[in-house]
């Protein structure tokens, strides 16, 4: 039987030559996973998984989106619903479901990921499909159930280094607790993710700053005290190892009200305004103000905007967030950030990493700015742009003008844990493919190319977060 993935995968044949010899002294590198989704409780409690379907399933929104846009119910794979309502729990019954529909998958990249974690982690050369769904299925619960295959051992496996989950400002934190106090080397840090008590169209909002005082003992009724309350949270977060935060907000706009504006402005969201202006610029302002405590802290500020979050009211009502209804917009990013790097963006020892949705901005509008901008470093192709096609035009519009360095390499953004050394592993081989291009081209030495498939892979990662 043939192998799932071809040791030349995504090489172009003029430059796969070089591309192999790039590839081959980058391919073992330990993986950097800066910014991500698994749950911190797995490194916590290091637990056997539940079984094939609630590992790569269920969790995946990747996955599921696909198959509910083809009539699968969501209910029909295992996704629980906010009123506890009755969905399948047979995990075999979901796996079996998804194998009819894996060919769906046919040239996306959840299809080279899945391809390459049935090979590379669970030693399986059969093709997923209807027939081998219960061969599939056997295998890997089988693997699940031996110690070698638990959250700790897979992260040494993975040859994972640092990685970062996200946790909002009113998490306790226990599990990176429990990690810390239970001795083990592995290196799980946690980020810094506010939205839930900046964003005053976050469900709960008032409650939710209600809870930020009486955690941190600020009065969150007043602006200052507001303000305070986040400066407590980063700082606590960072005893727990966080070197960044994370903003998830619809637009870029940033604001830059004075002291008094301000306080005016949070008194009327904090007494509930539904005038969506003030909203707006409620967030707007939340970004400056999030960037000037990066600017005292050192904690790395990241912005991802452009998704329009939930975008089926129906979906979001039975089963919450991260539902796979999260839809790209078009983002301004030229005159939204002006506001924010007016106060900020000429500092040299501020990160402020950028990412995008809307990918006819990366020539336009991203990389003049973060080429010129000394705080601003573009993040990595993200989320539906985070394959072998987005990877390379990322590149392709972004070099010209910011360079190589003034990106951070590549972060996995991911909730389905095996598939991480996956992603790298595409990131990987997509800049090395792109690097031997220039190379072909002479627009770079091949030396200078070995370099650079070095900081892309791992080192300007480690840079730009700090890690």
């Amino acid at each position: 039987m043939a192998a799932l993935s071809d040791p030349d995968l995504l090489f172009a044949p003029e430059t796969r030559t070089l591309a192999r010899a790039l590839y081959a002294a980058v391919k073992d590198l330990p993986i950097v996973s800066p910014h991500g989704h698994t749950d911190p409780r797995w490194y916590a409690l290091n637990e056997p998984f539940p079984d094939p379907a609630q590992l790569l399933i269920v969790p995946d929104h990747y996955i599921f989106r696909m198959l509910f846009s083809q009539g699968v119910r969501l209910e029909e794979l295992g996704v629980p619903r906010l009123d506890g309502s009755q969905v399948e729990t047979d995990g075999r019954v979901i796996w079996r479901r998804f194998a009819e529909h894996y060919y769906l998958f046919r040239g996306t990249p959840t299809r080279l990921w899945l391809d390459h974690v049935f090979e590379h982690l669970f030693g399986i050369d059969e093709p997923l499909s209807a027939s081998t769904a219960d061969r599939h299925y056997e295998t890997i619960a089988a693997l699940l159930s031996q110690d070698d295959y638990r959250p700790r051992a897979l992260f040494e496996r993975f040859n994972i280094e640092v990685i970062a989950t996200t946790e909002g400002a009113l998490d306790d934190l226990k599990w990176h607790r429990m990690i810390r106090d239970s001795g083990w080397k592995g290196r799980v840090v946690t980020a810094y993710r506010p939205d839930a008590v900046v964003d005053p169209d976050f469900e709960g909002f008032l409650a939710n700053l209600d809870r930020l005082g009486e955690i941190t003992g600020c009065d969150t009724a007043t602006w200052a005290g507001y303000l305070d309350a986040h400066r407590r949270r980063r700082a606590h977060f960072r005893e727990f190892g966080a070197t960044s935060s994370d903003h998830g907000h619809p637009t870029a706009e940033t604001a830059n009200l004075s002291d008094a504006a301000a306080q005016q402005l949070f008194n009327r969201i904090r007494r509930g305004s539904e005038d969506e202006r003030e909203r707006k610029l409620f967030r707007a302002q939340m970004l400056t103000e999030m960037a000037k405590m990066s600017r005292d802290d050192g904690l790395v500020l990241q912005i991802h905007p452009g998704s329009w979050r939930n975008h089926s009211p129906a979906v979001f009502q039975e089963f919450g967030r991260d539902k796979g209804f999260d839809i790209p917009t078009r983002t301004d990013y030229v005159a939204a950030l002006k506001p924010l790097l007016d106060c900020v963006g000429l500092e040299r020892d501020l990160t402020i990493i950028l990412f995008t949705l809307d990918e006819t901005s990366y020539a336009r509008e991203l990389a003049p700015l973060a080429g010129v901008y000394p705080a601003l470093k573009l993040g990595p192709a993200w989320w539906f742009h985070d394959s072998p096609e987005g990877m390379r035009r990322f590149r392709e519009m972004t070099t010209e003008t910011a360079g190589f360095y003034n990106t951070v390499g590549f972060n996995d953004d991911t909730r389905a844990f095996p598939s991480i050394p996956a992603r790298h592993d595409v990131a990987r081989r997509v800049d090395c493919a792109f690097l031997a291009r220039l190379v072909a081209e002479h627009r770079l030495r091949e030396e200078e190319a070995h370099e650079l498939a070095r900081e892309l892979a791992y080192t300007l990662a480690k840079k730009a977060y700090r890690l």
